[in-house]
């Protein structure tokens, strides 16, 4: 198991806690889920059982420990309901707070400075994925809504893929709806339907 762990050690992270944390997260990960980082608290008392945060590549998990370490107590947040992510530095260590679409907000303090930068990058990038997927969305409902309008009036349908078909490169749309698939954002039947119509156009 600890040559599993190795590459979640590169900012000191305790490799016992990690183990333990790593082996309570495998028995979570659901298919095609797996694990990009693991950040673990380190307060300045003695903390047998240190509460945790596990990115996977389809949601953050936060891991809290209760009753002296003998209870795990999870919280977990698809990235698409994660609105936003901040980190927030002090003399021992970093305060890293998840505020989700929906308003909850989840922090976890003492996470040492490098892990909280860690957690912040993949966090943002991870962001800025569901900004671009919830874009899309808003337009494919815009587009849904206003086409009973605009069927009738030619004009406006001939000139509205114009603008697309230049900008549109068919193989990084195929490749961004692969990426919503493989985090389930969205059904196997909708990939495979818009897969058919992109390559039609191509």
């Amino acid at each position: 198991m600890i040559n599993d762990i190795k590459k979640f050690l590169n900012e000191d992270q305790d490799p016992k806690a990690v183990e333990k944390i790593a082996e309570k997260v495998n028995d979570l990960l659901t298919n095609g889920e797996s694990i990009e980082y693991i950040a673990v608290q380190n307060k300045p008392a003695i903390n047998i059982s240190p509460d945790s945060i596990v990115l996977t590549n389809k949601r953050i998990i936060f891991f809290r420990s209760k009753s002296f370490g003998l209870v795990t107590d999870f919280q977990d947040y698809l990235w698409k309901d994660v609105g936003e992510s901040h980190i927030s530095e002090a003399i021992l260590g970093s305060t890293f707070k998840m505020t989700a679409v929906s308003g909850f907000v989840e922090t976890i303090d003492y996470i040492p400075k490098s892990q909280a930068r860690k957690l912040y990058q993949y966090a943002q990038a991870k962001e800025e994925e569901m900004i671009e997927f919830r874009r899309q969305k808003e337009l494919e409902d815009k587009r849904a809504t206003s086409g009973a309008i605009t069927v009738n009036t030619q004009p406006e349908q001939k000139e509205e893929p114009k603008p697309e078909t230049p900008t549109e490169n068919p193989m990084e749309t195929l490749m961004k709806l692969k990426a919503f698939l493989d985090n389930d954002l969205i059904s196997v039947e909708d990939y495979e339907a818009k897969k058919k119509e992109i390559l039609s156009r191509m």
